[in-house]
């Protein structure tokens, strides 16, 4: 029998499509939450390894002990194996972007990796796999970017938590706490939120049975669109463009006028504050800076300005806009901002996957026919 088809929303606007326990976006609430917690509030008092562990084992740690030990089981794969150094070194020469560096890299880390497909793995395989994917990411990343720059890689740090060892190895500088903290509440946030693209593309993938490899680099080219993961960037170009307060209303009354976005600022499911700009605000005005301040001051003329000329649609500031300012204040280049998003993104693209690949089901939607008249052979005339 033949499943009838069902015309839904343009995107999928409102549209479930799978069941999952990782969590969900209630945007009507501004509010939005990793298992049972509140995402914003494991941002302000857990560390990454804890909310890591919660999206692996579905319950965050269990004291202190068990804390510490998935942290050291993490650490051993955060070492680029021997095997892809050569293609780190040949692909950062490339003119590619950074993102897309990454994901070439990813997506041959399977047999390094001892990488299986994920309908040949049992549970507990596929959650070791999906934590060595996750944890080698960051790795390739910050080697790519020094290799990019003609610098030597750093070697691993053990000793150092996830974030700290990322912002190690690319910068060549030991980070202070504060930099790390602000870096790791950043990627907190950032770990999963709903099925957005990238979250949705992984678990497309990820139902066809592939590896991992395959799930996160399909995932990184999702993301790397400028309408999701490409947009703290533009947010930060903006920000240039406007240079003073003072200028932004005319910015933005230009930009609304030819009908583009601004980048910043709205979100397709919050219809109230973003709750990870609100976050993040606070986080980039506790590191202080020129940059900081004059980012708080447009972002007031900015919406000002918003709520004037579209009084009846809501464009509060979104992650977008702040996350540009505290990685550029971090000193992070504004060509690294998007795969440092997919540092946090990678941990919510593998929890994802191991949950879909546990469905047993391809994800196989069907589609309206549009086209022009269909013409059969040896269809009989109609009289």
């Amino acid at each position: 029998m033949t499943t009838p088809v069902l015309d839904v929303p343009p995107g999928l606007n409102g549209v479930a499509v799978a069941a999952t326990a990782l969590g969900d976006v209630r945007g009507e609430e501004g509010f939005f939450h990793y298992r049972q917690y509140d995402a914003t509030t494991l941002a302000r008092t857990r560390s990454f390894e804890d909310v890591w562990h919660l999206f692996v084992e579905g319950r965050l740690p269990d004291g202190s002990e068990e804390a510490a030990a998935f942290r050291a089981a993490a650490a051993p794969h955060r070492v680029v194996p021997a095997e892809l150094r050569p293609l780190v070194e040949a692909v950062a020469a490339s003119s590619a972007a950074p993102l897309a560096r990454l994901k070439t890299v990813l997506s041959a880390s399977a047999a390094a990796l001892g990488l299986r497909p994920l309908v040949d793995l049992d549970s507990a395989g596929r959650k070791e796999q999906a934590l060595a994917v996750a944890a080698l990411t960051p790795a390739v990343l910050a080697a790519l970017h020094r290799a990019a720059a003609g610098l030597p890689a750093i070697e691993p740090d053990p000793s150092l938590g996830h974030v700290a060892a990322y912002l190690y190895e690319a910068t060549g500088a030991r980070p202070d706490a504060a930099a790390v903290r602000a870096l790791e509440q950043y990627l907190i946030l950032t770990i999963d939120h709903g099925f957005n693209a990238s979250t949705f593309t992984a678990r497309v993938v990820a139902s066809t049975g592939a590896d991992l490899a395959d799930v996160v680099s399909a995932a990184a080219g999702a993301l790397a669109g400028p309408l999701h993961g490409g947009a703290p960037s533009r947010a930060l170009d903006a920000l240039d463009a406007i240079g003073s307060a003072d200028r932004a209303a005319d910015f933005v009354r230009s930009e609304i006028a030819a009908g583009r976005r601004i980048m910043g600022f709205g979100h397709p499911v919050y219809r109230t504050l973003d709750p990870r700009s609100t976050l993040l605000r606070e986080i980039a005005v506790g590191l202080g800076g020129e940059l900081v301040d004059r980012a708080v001051e447009v972002e007031a003329a900015i919406l000002a300005t918003l709520a004037e000329l579209k009084p009846d649609r809501p464009l509060p500031s979104n992650v977008e806009y702040y996350a540009g300012v505290v990685m550029a204040t971090l000193g992070l280049p504004r060509a690294m901002f998007t795969p440092t998003f997919a540092v946090s993104r990678t941990v919510g693209w593998c929890a994802h996957a191991v949950e879909q690949a546990g469905a047993g089901k391809v994800i196989r939607p069907g589609s309206r026919y549009v086209g022009p008249a269909i013409e059969r052979a040896g269809a009989p005339e109609r009289g």
